[in-house]
């Protein structure tokens, strides 16, 4: 907590958001701590079989997860980030060399420090976690580039991040992309639900990637779903469309880019539809394929926006916050992908893993 004290006064011109993903308390330094004793308790995914059988030759073939090897992971100003990739690298077999960012540095060297004592505590090499101290961007992009020592990187950070990493990576990568999510709330919603979940989703912390970003109301529900928004939520910035602003005089006209825009802040975009379908459309349009939300009581629209929506994760009558790998189970999470290959969502240790294909044999020889 000193260390993170001192990041946070050397980091006085951040944002409050910003300065709230480096923030540091107990609660939350004991929500690490139990993340990591989470990930200890998960079975281990090395050795397990994706699949096998007997081929008509005999041959008995089975793919089974291995490591990566050593994962780098650079991010931004989230410390939590430290303990959940280093937990999550090594409960998979992997080496985790880490590169936080400069405002962070100090928080992160001493988590860094705590998790190479109980390496060495119980006899494990103590460069299982590695932490690049150097958090100049020279040392980023070289970081990027050391195809001898790291076999995947997983980048954690903002667009700026994500563009460094798209021009300079020569290691192969998995992208944590934006996080622009959507909640649409449809005719058939609970209205009562429907406002519960959007102040849960864009203000129970509006700093992190699964928070919402964009509304989108089906016209039959916009002007009352507003009404209540404006008093239940007066502190998000709302920015509209035409037919918004027309609805409720607090909401700013959005630019065309504000609609593709991930705020991490208590900003939303709104946009007025008609039915499910210019739904799924607006979303194909501005969605980062993060996470997508539908509130509704009917199971057909349901059912043809969770098949519909191209995303890593759909959710239907629930925040978007949900989207987080210790909330579905994965103890932690080392980064949320938003491409699809070899991972996609929250990514816990299967996907720490590749496959090997195993083939044992009785003598064969192929003609």
């Amino acid at each position: 907590m000193a260390a993170n004290a001192a990041d946070l006064e050397a980091a006085h011109a951040l944002s409050e958001t910003a300065r709230d993903r480096l923030r540091l308390d107990e609660r939350r330094i004991e929500a690490m701590a139990q993340g990591v004793c989470d990930v200890a308790d998960l079975p281990d995914p090395l050795g397990n079989v994706a699949s096998g059988g007997i081929r008509p030759n005999g041959l008995a073939v089975t793919r089974v997860h291995v490591p990566l090897g050593v994962v780098g992971v650079i991010y931004e100003n989230r410390p939590n980030v430290t303990s959940d990739a280093a937990a999550l690298c090594v409960r998979s077999g992997n080496a985790a060399f880490l590169r936080g960012s400069s405002s962070s540095l100090r928080s992160n060297q001493a988590i860094v420090a705590c998790l190479r004592a109980g390496l060495a505590e119980v006899g494990l090499p103590v460069d299982g976690v590695a932490l690049l101290e150097d958090v100049s961007h020279e040392r980023a992009i070289e970081f990027m580039q050391l195809r001898e020592v790291i076999d995947v990187l997983i980048p954690r950070g903002g667009p700026s991040l994500i563009a460094s990493m798209r021009e300079h990576a020569t290691v192969p990568y998995v992208l944590d992309g934006d996080g622009n999510c959507h909640v649409y709330v449809d005719r058939a919603a609970d209205l009562d639900m429907a406002e519960s979940i959007i102040i849960n989703a864009k203000t129970q912390r509006p700093g992190v990637c699964n928070a919402m970003e964009s509304l989108v109301l089906d016209r039959p529900v916009a002007a009352k779903m507003l009404s209540r928004l404006a008093v239940s939520m007066p502190e998000v910035r709302l920015l509209g469309d035409v037919e918004a602003c027309a609805l409720s005089d607090s909401i700013e006209t959005a630019s065309e880019e504000d609609f593709g825009t991930e705020f991490l802040d208590l900003i939303a975009t709104v946009a007025i539809v008609d039915g499910v379908d210019e739904a799924i459309e607006h979303i194909a349009t501005y969605g980062s394929g993060h996470t997508e939300a539908i509130i509704t009581n009917d199971v057909s629209t349901a059912e043809r926006f969770l098949a519909r929506v191209d995303a890593a994760a759909v959710v239907l009558n629930a925040s978007t916050r949900f989207v987080d790998g210790a909330e579905l189970g994965l103890g932690a999470e080392v980064g949320i992908s938003t491409q699809k290959l070899h991972a996609r969502g929250p990514m816990g240790l299967e996907a720490l893993t590749s496959i090997r294909w195993v083939i044992r044999g009785e003598g064969q020889t192929r003609t």
